[in-house]
């Protein structure tokens, strides 16, 4: 209301004069009232409570500024958004004046600006949002029973995932129709963005017909900042230290620049019963990271002339259960996870966890099954590939897996905390992991499997993945040519995104290669950014997304390498 008067005040002369006395008068009280005033009231202004001059006073001065508005060329203009009808009352010293307009005028009125307007799909997905980022998740269940003809996505009815990502906020509607609406949304928890799709019924009540998400590169209009080294380490330090207070980080985070540590801290507590810390000596389980290390031994097998990676493991494997399947997959699939071999976690892994003691136990226990696809015709990431390659191992080394990756990749890089003994034999600075059920934190001890094997679950502290990042920049592992095989995507992977055994993405604009791990209780991550020249290791004992959260925020924000600059 007030911006109708200035833009009447910027009028010359006596409107000018005029409406400041009257824009003096408003300012001391506005508000907007909701109940209709009698239409026996006059016309324009009522004057409650006051003698007869002061109605005569109002009078005059409203009715001399409208006119000398309108003479004058300032006459006021509500933005379109407003209603027709509307009221203001403001304090005279004499009394409260009410002005509105016509009693009669059409209170439904409303002219609207496109921005205002909004479709069904948008609505829905407004809807959606609001009802998926509440803190109730019953009400949430309510609203897809309610709302969806068909079934969401089961991320979207699995409050595990709510929780890892705190919800979302709408950053922007791509493409907007009556029944579809294409929009990115940001994970409240991490830097995550997301494209996501809804498709609603033309009739009403516009049900959803379908919600697809996919993830994507952080938007250019969002894009995040490359801080210097000073920076990353300072918010670093703060957001760790935000994640441990609110109890959703316990672990250690390492960042390395050209090999040499300038960030190494634990948090949290290894032993929550005990209260015993957790330190830089501390070792973590690490889940799928394991494959990193299976990886290089393969390629080294490969090297030595002892491995094909286009052979069958049929080769190697003579008494493999499913005879096709072996003639088939070959290394370099297993390696690639284009070999349809499928996960080894389902009812039998749960029945018979303690009692699969080696890789040979596995495929006693799964060789029968067939590929889950044509080998080689498409990726899906399969733990079960990796425990084939361990039995490989087992076979053509001359040693068993356990002993081969002591010997040699752990200790040639200088890796003392790192191996995979068996749960049930202690060893030195182990953390407890914890899981959360029932809103309370629970030691993982009864899923763990007896022992970490070839497809992940060993431990190690933070320090020795720096180690390992190091051995492969130096080639004391594998020499260039066959690091750069291991560690470069291939084009069966989405977007590119796995290698042999290596994730390799980029990270806010620079490339980064590693592997993460996570399971009930556990989670891991490393990051090595070779243009960069840094490495980041974190590893928690808890449930992801705890380490990968925070590993993805450091790497988000590392100074960006010269040969990238603009």
């Amino acid at each position: 209301m007030l911006s109708m008067f200035e833009e009447c005040r910027a009028a010359q002369g006596s409107w000018r004069l005029l409406a400041g006395v009257l824009l003096s008068a408003t300012r001391q009280q506005i508000r907007y009232v909701s109940t209709p005033v009698p239409k026996t009231a006059p016309l324009y202004s009522e004057i409650a409570s006051s003698p007869n001059l002061a109605r005569i006073l109002a009078a005059a001065v409203f009715g001399a500024a409208l006119i000398a508005g309108v003479l004058l060329g300032g006459k006021p203009k509500a933005p379109e958004s407003w209603t027709v009808r509307w009221e203001v009352r403001f304090w005279f010293p004499t009394g409260i004046v009410v002005v509105e307009r016509k009693p009669n005028a059409p209170e439904s009125r409303r002219v609207l600006r496109p921005e205002d307007r909004i479709s069904s799909s948008k609505q829905q997905l407004k809807n959606w949002l609001a009802a998926y980022d509440g803190p109730d998740w019953d009400i949430y269940l309510s609203f897809v029973q309610k709302n969806f003809a068909t079934q969401p996505k089961p991320i979207f009815q699995n409050p595990g995932f709510r929780n890892h990502t705190e919800g979302f906020d709408l950053k922007k509607i791509e493409i907007e129709t009556p029944v579809q609406a294409t929009a990115l949304l940001q994970e409240r928890a991490s830097d995550q963005m997301a494209r996501i799709v809804i498709e609603v019924e033309a009739a009403e009540p516009h049900r959803i017909l379908r919600l697809h998400p996919e993830p994507i590169a952080h938007a250019p209009e969002w894009a995040l900042p490359h801080l210097n080294e000073k920076e990353l380490i300072g918010l670093t330090r703060q957001r760790v230290q935000e994640l441990t207070l609110a109890d959703k980080f316990a672990g250690a985070v390492l960042v390395a620049k050209n090999g040499q540590p300038i960030f190494a801290r634990a948090y949290g507590l290894a032993d929550r019963e005990h209260h015993v810390p957790n330190t830089l000596h501390s070792r973590f389980r690490m889940g799928s990271m394991n494959k990193m290390f299976t990886a290089v031994a393969t390629l080294q097998l490969v090297k030595a002339e002892k491995l094909k990676l286009d052979e069958p493991i049929g080769k190697y494997l003579a008494d493999y259960p499913n005879k096709e399947l072996a003639s088939k997959v070959t290394i370099r699939q297993l390696l690639s996870h284009t070999g349809g071999t499928g996960d080894f976690f389902g009812p039998e892994y749960n029945q018979h966890r303690l009692a699969l003691r080696t890789h040979e136990d596995y495929v006693r226990m799964l060789g029968s099954r067939p590929a889950r696809f044509e080998p080689g015709s498409r990726w899906e990431y399969s733990n079960y590939g990796f425990l084939i390659l361990g039995a490989v191992i087992d076979r053509v080394s001359g040693q068993n897996y356990f002993d081969y990756v002591r010997d040699h990749i752990y200790t040639p890089a200088g890796m003392t905390s790192t191996g995979s003994e068996p749960e049930d034999q202690p060893v030195p600075d182990r953390s407890i992991g914890y899981m959360k059920r029932g809103g309370a934190w629970h030691p993982d001890t009864d899923v763990l499997p007896y022992r970490g094997m070839s497809a992940g679950g060993g431990y190690t502290t933070a320090g020795d993945l720096l180690r390992f990042a190091n051995a492969l920049r130096d080639n004391k592992l594998l020499d260039a040519d066959n690091t750069a095989l291991l560690t470069t995507g291939t084009a069966a992977a989405p977007d590119r995104r796995y290698a042999l055994g290596f994730e390799d993405h980029r990270m806010n604009g620079v490339r980064c290669f590693g592997h993460s791990g996570e399971m009930l209780g556990e989670n891991g991550d490393l990051e090595i950014c070779p243009a960069a020249g840094y490495v980041v290791a974190v590893l928690a004992n808890m449930d992801p997304p705890a380490a990968t959260r925070i590993s993805t925020f450091i790497a988000n924000r590392l100074p960006e390498p010269r040969s990238v600059r603009r």
